[in-house]
């Protein structure tokens, strides 16, 4: 067995991002997926077989051997016009090899988070964006479309709604049932919303949370310090690069050898490892060193945290992004030899054996706070599940949202991200100039820009992201307009965000925990969010449930614009892009932060009952 992989064989026999080594080109996706999966292509007649996900029913599944997703690129459309012709390429973006985790089973990240229902829901949503009119409207229902009707130009060219259920019945097992009678579908956030824009898209926020704990702890730099976490999926790949941008060493569990290995190509991880032993060591050195260097340790965390613990090295810092949110079908149970047969066996064993290693996992975490740790839920609802399973302490450490990011979203900052529709990396390029224009007195921000640029490698499209806030959001947005309407940039730019935003989600596990006026769970916020920015002119909008946190934990909206260079797309830029922040400052300022209040007054937001 391989004991450690630094830089593996792509398939134009270079390394990806071996220590020292120049970054490799960028693999086709025919190329990528075969060298993910470990499997040479030999033509269209090698499928992979269906995976059943429980008994009775099968996923209609197309093998990624005979059929490969990627938006079309350039300027020539295949739609009426550019907002439906946005969605009809982001939706395939997210299932492009480079950005999805499993894009053979419509999965584009976290646990079985999907673009579509089904490949048949898939096409017709493709027929249907390609004949929809400048004043129509698709509806689509859990990953599949239900309906075209005459609206107005500005009314969104899609509204979308995922895995909403009834509260009463908003439960794992039921919305299952539903599932595996082909009545719903989990879109996570971004997954089934059609912006999911690969690793890149949580990693400033990751970065910002790591910053904030180098501020308020360890004198402004993780230099010298040992980040311990698991989880290297869409999301929580992100960690090792953020963490090392901030001159940290990581140390990251990840039990799939697949994820970890494509994290290593991307160039978000430095190197793996299967040995504990060797893995420690490792860490150690760069820690020693004060080296900004990420080790990948190839193992279920739910052995290596009480392992860690049991020999009592010393972590600095300890968080977790695995899919804890999902026990059946996102944790893996430790102790287990095949997990997918005793998934498909025994549902309802794989959830009690997943609980009572999450159970094991965050008790870790916990005993690494007691011994001098920071210790931060990232919003995977790893406590939840925890403590569903007896952990009476699971709570014991705070989410990352009420500890370091609350502020930001108090003035309606956020993850605002845009993608390159041309496919010309040239024009995100210029868009990074137009950031470092338009607000160079924000040196976090300037300082991310310049790192992303240097570092992280585009997945798919094209694609950005930085958090800006209320008025930001709006100026940035139509002087993209203007670049698309001069021709400086080669083709319309999409406009959107995470759901993990200021106002736009109500998650008691995680974005909204601890509010200020104990209201939690009040789901009106994200409803009123989608509303809105329906009324103001959004291309597409979506509504969801059980997003980072899992069925039942949460509701969250999305939006996206797209910047076409017309009067029209101006002007509904300009209103969006202030009433999706706009949100956020108002949902803070109703639960009674001074910030958010101060802030609404200075910049005339109407704020009726504040």
């Amino acid at each position: 067995m391989i004991s450690a992989l630094v830089g593996p064989a792509l398939p134009d026999g270079r390394t990806a991002r071996g220590e020292g080594e120049p970054r490799a080109r960028r693999s086709t996706a025919r190329e990528w997926a075969s060298w993910i999966h470990g499997a040479e292509f030999v033509g269209a007649d090698v499928p992979r077989p269906a995976r059943p996900r429980r008994a009775g029913w099968t996923i209609p599944l197309v093998s990624i051997a005979t059929r490969v997703v990627r938006a079309p690129r350039g300027a020539a459309l295949e739609c009426r016009a550019w907002p439906q012709e946005a969605a009809f390429r982001m939706i395939q973006n997210n299932l492009d090899p480079e950005v999805a985790e499993k894009p053979d089973e419509l999965i584009v990240y976290g646990g079985t988070g999907r673009a579509a229902r089904s490949w048949q829901a898939f096409d017709r949503i493709l027929e249907t964006l390609r004949r929809l009119r400048n004043d129509e409207t698709l509806l689509v229902q859990s990953g599949k479309p239900v309906g075209v009707f005459r609206t107005h130009e500005w009314a969104p060219r899609v509204l979308i709604a995922n895995a909403l259920i009834v509260p009463r019945w908003a439960t794992w097992d039921e919305f299952r049932r539903l599932e595996d009678a082909g009545l719903t579908m989990y879109g996570q956030m971004t997954a089934g919303s059609w912006i999911y824009i690969g690793t890149q898209g949580i990693l400033q926020g990751t970065y910002e949370t790591f910053a904030a704990i180098a501020r308020r702890h360890f004198a402004g730099t993780l230099a010298g310090k040992l980040a311990l976490t698991a989880g290297l999926g869409g999301m929580g790949g992100a960690q090792p690069m953020a963490i090392t941008m901030n001159e940290g060493t990581a140390l990251v569990v990840e039990v799939d050898p697949l994820r970890a290995r494509r994290r290593l190509a991307q160039g978000f991880l430095d190197e793996i490892v299967t040995s504990l032993d060797d893995a420690l060591e490792r860490a150690e050195r760069y820690r020693t060193e004060r080296r900004a260097r990420s080790v990948g340790l190839v193992a279920n965390a739910a052995d290596v945290l009480p392992e860690i613990v049991r020999r009592g090295t010393r972590i600095d810092v300890v968080t977790d992004q695995t899919s804890a949110h999902d026990p059946l079908d996102g944790y893996v149970p430790a102790g287990v030899a095949d997990p997918a047969a005793l998934r498909e066996r025994d549902p309802e064993e794989y959830v009690r054996r997943s609980r009572a290693s999450i159970a094991r996992h965050c008790e870790a975490i916990v005993a690494l706070a007691r011994r001098g740790a920071v210790a931060v839920d990232y919003g995977n609802n790893l406590r939840g599940e925890a403590k569903e399973a007896g952990f009476a302490d699971a709570f014991s450490y705070p989410g990352f949202v009420p500890e370091y990011i609350r502020p930001l979203f108090a003035e309606g900052r956020g993850p605002f991200r845009w993608v390159a529709l041309s496919g010309d990396p040239e024009d995100i390029r210029r868009t990074d100039r137009l950031v470092l224009e338009l607000f160079p007195e924000d040196l976090t921000l300037s300082r991310w820009i310049r790192l992303a640029g240097e570092r992280v490698p585009f997945q798919g499209l094209p694609a950005r992201v930085c958090w800006l806030g209320y008025g930001e959001r709006a100026e940035f947005g139509e002087r993209i307009d203007e670049l698309v309407a001069s021709g400086e940039l080669t083709a319309p730019i999409v406009i959107g965000r995470d759901h993990l935003d200021s106002g736009s989600v109500a998650s008691p596990f995680r974005e909204t925990e601890n509010m200020r006026d104990g209201s939690d769970a009040i789901a009106d916020w994200p409803i009123l969010n989608a509303l809105v920015n329906t009324a103001a002119g959004a291309t597409w909008v979506s509504v969801h449930h059980g997003g980072g946190v899992g069925i039942g934990n949460s509701i969250h909206a999305g939006m996206v614009a797209v910047a076409d260079g017309t009067p029209l797309g101006r002007e509904k830029l300009r209103r969006v892009l202030t009433t999706d922040p706009g949100t956020g400052v108002m949902r803070h300022a109703d639960a009674g932060y001074p910030d958010a209040i101060d802030f609404a007054r200075k910049n005339g937001i109407d704020l009726p009952s504040t």
